[in-house]
């Protein structure tokens, strides 16, 4: 298998760890997105929506959106697991992993902040604000979500799960935004943990073959 991903890419991020946790291997390869690698026609043919990780299995076929790969992967290769077993823990984790990926992630992310700058006239310094508000929106609704299951090591019991792999590389945009992680002390706390973990450590962006300063 082949990960098309990008060092600074939380989506790409996500899977990473997705893939240290259980235990596979896989070719990397990156496509620079501030360069637009993610626009040339070869990609584009593999990934019509033009964005990062794209996971190329091994027979040719090609999985996109992170949480649809990892969903795969789940399937494929169902230990340790990423989903508890029980359907309400199950629901729980993939609510907490949507209100990253789904309300925070699309609306902060690269392509936003250019159409901003672009489109509207807007700022680097207003743009980054405007993705502070998204996150710090997203992470009021997160904290208050784990304040009613206290005590756990993770999002979700004291194993890692799905929500981990989507909090923490939102943890990692949050601080590039400037955010002030004192509003968050449960999500600060879930995102230590995760770090002290091998397969998140080695997945976070400066450990990867593009990185870059």
């Amino acid at each position: 298998m082949k990960l098309i991903g990008y060092f600074r890419s939380s989506a790409a991020f996500r899977v990473r760890i997705a893939l240290n946790l259980k235990g596979i291997a896989v070719e990397h390869a990156s496509r620079h997105l501030r360069r637009g690698e993610q626009s040339s026609a070869d990609y584009a043919a593999l990934n019509p929506q033009k964005l990062v990780p794209a996971l190329v299995l091994d027979d040719g076929a090609v999985l996109t959106q992170s949480l649809a790969i990892m969903e795969y992967l789940e399937e494929t290769h169902p230990e340790p697991p990423l989903l508890p077993r029980e359907p309400v823990g199950r629901a729980r984790v993939r609510a907490l992993s949507l209100i990253v990926s789904a309300d925070i992630h699309p609306i902060q992310n690269l392509r936003v902040m250019a159409y901003l700058r672009q489109k509207f006239d807007q700022t680097e310094e207003s743009a980054f604000a405007w993705s502070r508000h998204w996150i710090e929106t997203g992470f009021d609704s997160y904290e208050a979500t784990l304040a009613q299951r206290d005590g756990s090591t993770f999002s979700h019991g004291d194993t890692p799960t799905m929500a981990d792999m989507c909090l923490v590389p939102q943890v990692f945009n949050a601080l590039r935004f400037k955010v002030d992680m004192k509003r968050y002390p449960a999500i600060q706390r879930i995102h230590d943990a995760c770090m002290k973990h091998p397969a998140f450590d080695a997945a976070q962006p400066s450990k990867q073959p593009d990185a870059e300063p």
